[in-house]
């Protein structure tokens, strides 16, 4: 079973999204991010391209984990994508990416920020978590994969 503990809300959760390149995809994900978190959009994809000029955050496997700090959070928030076709990322392994997870967090939370960071590559590692991403039939089953129970329960 796939649990995530940063904050993900249903909105935030996208299936078969069109992006023509890592570029597009990073702007996808911080518009994501704004709407469902209020965070600022240009902030949050400065914030991701700029991580991402210190090394790719493609993670292998057809997985990546965008991630950045942003003001305006108090807890880390993620966005997940699954892509319509793969992107070339620049990923450790060198395979184009479908799966992305985005994570946003507070400024100054680098515990919250790493535990989040290690839950979701502990995901994107269990061939069988990704498995079950891949083949979810929408937005609402990834959302239902990824939302910890009590979360889905309050909804």
């Amino acid at each position: 079973m796939i649990r995530i503990s940063s904050r993900l809300v249903d909105g935030a959760v996208v299936a078969d999204v069109e992006c023509a390149d890592k570029n597009s995809l990073m702007e996808t994900l911080a518009r994501i991010a704004a709407k469902n978190y209020g965070i600022d959009s240009a902030v949050a994809l400065e914030g991701l391209q700029e991580r991402e000029r210190l090394g790719p955050t493609g993670f292998g496997g057809g997985t990546a984990i965008p991630h950045c700090k942003v003001d305006g959070l108090d807890s880390p928030a993620g966005v997940f994508v699954r892509l319509a076709r793969p992107v070339e990322y620049g990923a450790i392994d060198d395979q184009p990416v479908d799966l992305a997870f985005a994570l946003f967090s507070p400024v100054n939370d680098g515990a919250a920020h790493l535990k989040a960071l290690a839950e979701v590559s502990r995901m994107f590692r269990d061939e069988a978590s990704c498995n079950q991403l891949r083949g979810a039939s929408d937005g609402s089953a990834l959302f239902a994969l990824l939302s910890p129970i009590e979360e889905r329960d309050a909804a």
